[in-house]
């Protein structure tokens, strides 16, 4: 069954895929890799269940270092400039010096078209009114297509391609082979499937992780879920704010209120107008109904 999963094409965005090339390893082969000292894997599931949900815990990454997966992945160049950034991976980019990249650039739909976020610098926040988005859009559309005629015409008079290619958008698409270690696959996934992440990229990721890397590696995959992927990290400062929340002398039950809150951060916050902390340490607390939080916005 996951051997059909091999050259298949996962569409993504309006002209991008993603494609396992090959893959190396199984679920099996994490236990094995684990229990070197035994010479051989357990027999029974439950017992490799158990193992690779103690390594996944524990971050445990040499026996899930030992498989691997390869991708052919397209792109926009935007995308790809935030993926370059895992530098745990090989990859092998076309390269627009030997040929010429093909007309192809991004265009948003109207609804993934949004402001710019209040509280999040780099990252969307409330759409926009219609006249905005439709203006942006045609915007791009004329820009993408005006851009593509002078690199065509820059190439037809001669021009060099690696210079031709210079004025050329960040969404022209791009096409790669990626290949990395399950354990590192898995570090790109926690990142990029998070909803902080640009919904672009996202897109990708999530493809990458419930269409191929969950049925390649299903225990894996359950483990990464609970303690990674749908899991929270509370810090030291954090746990200092819910010991104070628990100690309050209240009449009352949890959740607690903002002033509760506020009373009991961390004395290192005090005194601070703006502490993203702070906020972060909310969000946690009220994610997990201990502050009332209905009107926050994080």
């Amino acid at each position: 069954m996951t051997e059909e999963l091999k050259g298949k094409k996962f569409p993504v965005l309006d002209h991008g895929h993603v494609i396992l090339v090959d893959y190396m390893g199984c679920d099996a082969d994490i236990v094995q890799a684990a229990r070197t000292s035994y010479q051989k894997g357990t027999t029974h599931t439950s017992d490799d269940r158990t193992l690779i949900r103690y390594l996944m815990r524990h971050r445990h990454s040499s026996p899930i270092e030992c498989c691997t997966i390869k991708l052919h992945i397209k792109l926009p160049i935007f995308v790809e400039r935030q993926w370059a950034r895992h530098r745990t991976a090989g990859f092998n980019e076309v390269s627009a010096r030997y040929s010429e990249l093909p007309e192809e650039y991004y265009i948003p739909e109207e609804e993934d078209v949004q402001a710019q976020s209040n509280t999040n610098r780099q990252g969307r926040g409330d759409g926009l009114d219609t006249g905005v988005v439709e203006e942006f859009l045609s915007g791009t559309k004329t820009t993408g297509k005006e851009v593509f005629e002078r690199y065509h015409e820059d190439l037809n008079n001669g021009v060099a391609r690696e210079l031709a290619r210079i004025n050329l958008p960040l969404g022209t698409y791009t096409e790669k082979v990626w290949w990395c270690n399950l354990y590192n696959v898995l570090h790109f996934l926690s990142l990029r499937m998070d909803s902080h992440a640009q919904w672009e990229i996202r897109q990708y990721a999530n493809i990458i992780g419930n269409e191929i890397i969950k049925p390649l590696f299903p225990a894996i995959w359950e483990a990464f879920e609970d303690y990674r992927l749908n899991s929270m990290q509370l810090t030291a400062l954090d746990v200092g704010v819910i010991q104070r929340l628990t100690e309050l002398d209240y009449n009352k039950h949890t959740p607690f209120h903002d002033i509760d809150f506020m009373d009991c951060q961390d004395p290192s916050w005090k005194g601070l107008e703006r502490c993203r902390e702070r906020d972060e340490c909310l969000v946690k607390l009220i994610n997990l109904g201990l502050v009332e939080g209905d009107d926050y916005v994080g």
